[in-house]
């Protein structure tokens, strides 16, 4: 074999500096990335979702309800020249 595998228990895995350096990079990391992604304004971009000061325009101020199920169509359809 070329190698083999070194199986250290939960508590050595815990009380390791390499642990602890890794993960105090890492997870600031993926915080800073996450608040960045979402105050720059890419994560609307992204999914497709209108900005905060988009929900409710001077056009659209109710909320849109489907309100009958014969005619669901017509209202998405309506609804989503809104959007």
């Amino acid at each position: 074999m070329s190698g083999s595998i070194k199986k250290c228990s939960f508590a050595n895995i815990i009380t390791s500096i390499r642990y602890w350096i890794f993960h105090s990079i890492t997870i600031h990391s993926l915080f800073i990335a996450g608040w960045l992604f979402v105050s720059i304004g890419l994560a609307y971009d992204v999914f497709e979702s209108p900005y905060p000061n988009e929900y409710f325009i001077e056009s659209r101020q109710g909320i849109p309800l489907i309100t009958c199920s014969f005619v669901s169509l017509e209202q998405l359809d309506e609804f989503s020249r809104y959007f």
